[in-house]
């Protein structure tokens, strides 16, 4: 019998310390119990199952067969071709399907045939419980494959565990505490396991330091054979959509859309927004009073410029818009997607932007090629110190 008190709480401890259920965490003692039992007294090729009743400690052993016909399994003519071309298949391998025939092994198959006599109505395909002698006496290196095994188990559901749980997380934030920097990646702590900030992720000039505690984008969550790898990301521009949800409880409300966004992280952002519900003003929404709704996502950004600008159907509107905070005086609309802004002079270098960056993100969130002139070069056609960018061209 099983002393089921000491039992019970290692049941308790295995289950709280790794976040698994109790059920889950019983299965993975009958698994072990029936390593040791096939280690100890059992034959190669045997299939061992356990089962413990929680109640009483009664342990009981099952070997499992699968039921086979002649059609499942290979002929002796078969087997020496297939050892002639050293395709014979391992004990592993050996359960029988539709589409795959097997090697019959007495220890893991039954034919048809005997299988009726324990059972009437078995069909092949089934596999049959045929009862094992209880044993409770187990030497060393059984012990030590019961071990093993529910090591290993653990381990696996870990895996399974932490998988669903941060797939679910892809394309949300996720808060994680800078552990420490190998080479060009910064491994983040997110509590039940590591997530990587690969060099590409990280905003340029921001510093890492261990214990630091920051906001992440979950790009993606991928299984490996190292176990469940989480990638985050610093720069990706939904980053900065997610943490004004975090602020703006508008945005979850449905009463403020953010309908495009632009980013050079660590820089400057430009993000539009549209309001949903009549009375409400989407960019105040979005700054909040006294600023302190972009204040917060600016402070979490390390300081990044956000400019909030209002959306419009209206391309010129938009693009005038989009300039912020330079004043535009006109936006005429040309063909294949191209534009010419009209600002003042003075506003010029506004427009522009240091190295073109206002210009440049403007183009990005519009989806614009947008032309910057002033009135006396849209006049003249004149072209002075022309700079172009992928999108952007600027006369000044």
């Amino acid at each position: 019998m099983i002393d089921l008190k000491n039992l019970s709480l290692l049941v308790d401890h295995i289950s709280q310390e790794k976040g698994l259920s109790k059920e889950r965490v019983f299965e993975m003692v009958e698994q072990s119990l029936a390593a040791a039992y096939k280690k100890e007294y059992g034959k190669k090729g045997q299939v061992v199952k356990a089962k413990l009743d929680p109640k009483s400690g009664r342990l009981e052993f099952w070997q499992i067969k699968a039921v086979v016909t002649d059609e499942m399994i290979y002929s002796e003519e078969e087997l020496e071709e297939l050892k002639a071309k050293q395709d014979v298949r391992t004990e592993e391998d050996e359960i029988p399907s539709e589409d795959k025939k097997v090697r019959f092994n007495p220890e893991r198959h039954l034919m048809l045939k005997e299988a009726k006599k324990i059972k009437k109505d078995a069909k092949p395909g089934d596999e049959l419980e045929l009862k094992l002698d209880a044993k409770i006496e187990y030497g060393r290196i059984a012990a030590q494959t019961a071990k093993q095994v529910i090591l290993q188990k653990i381990r696996e559901a870990e895996r399974e565990t932490i998988l669903s749980e941060f797939k679910s997380k892809e394309g949300e934030l996720i808060s994680g505490v800078v552990q420490r920097i190998e080479g060009n990646m910064v491994l983040i702590d997110l509590g039940k396991t590591l997530g990587v900030l690969p060099r590409e992720e990280q905003v340029p000039g921001e510093f890492y330091r261990p214990g630091l505690r920051l906001k992440f984008y979950c790009v993606q969550v991928a299984d490996t054979p190292r176990g469940p790898q989480i990638l985050l990301s610093r720069a990706y521009p939904k980053l900065i959509s997610k943490l004004f949800e975090l602020e703006v409880p508008e945005i979850l409300g449905g009463g403020v859309e953010i309908k495009a966004l632009a980013r050079e992280p660590g820089s400057r952002s430009k993000v539009a927004v549209a309001s949903k519900a009549e009375g409400v003003d989407a960019v105040g929404s979005m700054v909040g009073q006294r600023g302190t709704r972009v204040s917060a996502v600016i402070n979490e950004l390390g300081g990044e410029k956000i400019d909030i600008i209002e959306w419009s159907e209206n391309p010129q509107d938009f693009i005038a818009n989009s300039l912020s905070p330079a004043k535009v005086l006109e936006v005429v609309v040309e063909p294949r997607n191209k534009a010419q802004a009209i600002v003042p002079e003075d506003q010029l270098s506004l427009a522009i932007g240091r190295d073109g960056q206002n210009v440049r993100l403007a183009a990005k969130l519009t989806g614009w090629k947008i032309d910057v002139r002033t009135p006396e070069t849209k006049a003249s056609g004149e072209e002075h110190g022309q700079e172009e960018t992928e999108d952007v061209k600027i006369h000044s």
